[in-house]
């Protein structure tokens, strides 16, 4: 849904003490480095003064080749970039010196490091700062990319519902890792989601993502992509009423498995621009559950689909619930995840 941009609240009320100004040149995070490709040499790693038993990171943008841009934006771009001395391949995301957006690029880091042991959640590798200001996030590749782009690359032709079995069950458990550190990600949707040719679910950029300070920490505030709000934060006056953070989630994740399915946005008409008073017919006022039905679909397919969009949020599946979902639990798990391999291979990103 590239015609629907991000309409955010120019005060978001965040309760993380994130800096004002661009942190130290020689700031690092601390994670390990990840398996290297057959034959080339290790990155050189620096120890920390503060920690013997601990390897920090340290490089310069100068240390990356740029090979190709993976995506850009308003607020910075993200290359396909290789390490010059260990031929390894990351994806590096650098966000422009704005105040904000700087503040966004804070907010993921926090959240990426919280969740930085997760199979399903991207992983970060170090932050570079720039003598500009720009913050470059490194990160794991996923050499098969988005699920939007990979949509997109098929010619807008639908996945099969055995790879969307296996793309639900991982992010899923994507979400109920993240959930379970009172993680809400808030912009689920196809471009958020990354896999690789090894058909490995990722949840990606949490730029407006929140950690939930008490489990019922309000979460409502208008910020990420608004087709795939749930009714509860498009519209928090008419259905926000016992408001459950983790359920606008549920709906995101629903409505992008949707998608996928279709082809296309599924609230809407194909081919159909949509604008702020569409989408609020189609997602608050219109029988989302309705485009459901149209085309060939499972029943196990329809089910999960209705557990997940749900008008009233108190009404919607967990996460947990999901994962028992006929249409996850019953599949089998080697046919859906040679299906999604197979749907990777013959649509490569990298080709």
């Amino acid at each position: 849904m590239a015609a629907i941009g991000n309409r955010r609240l120019p005060h978001l009320n965040l309760t993380l003490e994130l800096p004002e100004t661009a942190a130290p040149a020689d700031c690092g995070l601390r994670f390990p480095f990840p398996p290297l490709p057959a034959g080339a040499a290790a990155p050189c790693f620096s120890s920390s003064s503060s920690s013997s038993s601990t390897l920090s990171t340290e490089f310069r943008l100068s240390d990356f080749e740029k090979l190709r841009v993976l995506g850009h934006g308003n607020g910075g771009t993200v290359y396909r970039v290789r390490h010059r001395r260990s031929a390894a391949v990351y994806a590096l995301k650098v966000v422009h010196a704005d105040p904000s957006l700087r503040r966004q690029a804070y907010r993921e880091i926090d959240i990426l490091r919280r969740a930085t042991d997760s199979d399903h959640v991207v992983c970060i590798h170090s932050v570079v700062h720039t003598p500009t200001g720009d913050v470059a996030l490194l990160l794991e590749h996923m050499d098969g990319g988005s699920l939007d782009a990979l949509l997109r690359r098929r010619g807008s032709r639908p996945f099969p519902e055995s790879a969307l079995a296996s793309i639900a069950r991982q992010a899923l458990l994507g979400l109920a890792e993240l959930h379970y550190r009172q993680i809400v990600h808030r912009d689920i949707k196809p471009a958020n989601l990354l896999v690789n040719s090894a058909g490995v679910i990722k949840i990606a950029d949490f730029g407006v993502g929140k950690v939930l300070r008490r489990s019922l920490d309000p979460c409502d505030s208008y910020v990420g992509t608004c087709a795939y709000m749930s009714p509860e934060r498009f519209d928090p006056a008419s259905h926000g009423g016992d408001y459950d953070p983790y359920a606008a989630d549920v709906w995101s994740l629903g409505l992008a498995v949707l998608e996928l399915h279709r082809g296309h946005f599924p609230l809407l008409p194909e081919g159909a621009q949509p604008d702020w008073a569409a989408l609020m017919v189609a997602i608050c006022l219109g029988e989302t559950i309705g485009a459901v039905a149209e085309g060939a679909a499972s029943c196990e397919f329809r089910g999960f689909i209705e557990c997940c969009l749900q008008k009233e949020s108190g009404k919607r599946w967990s996460v947990a619930e999901l994962l028992g979902h006929p249409f996850v639990a019953r599949a089998d798990r080697a046919e859906s995840e040679q299906a999604l391999r197979e749907l990777v291979r013959e649509n490569s990103a990298e080709s």
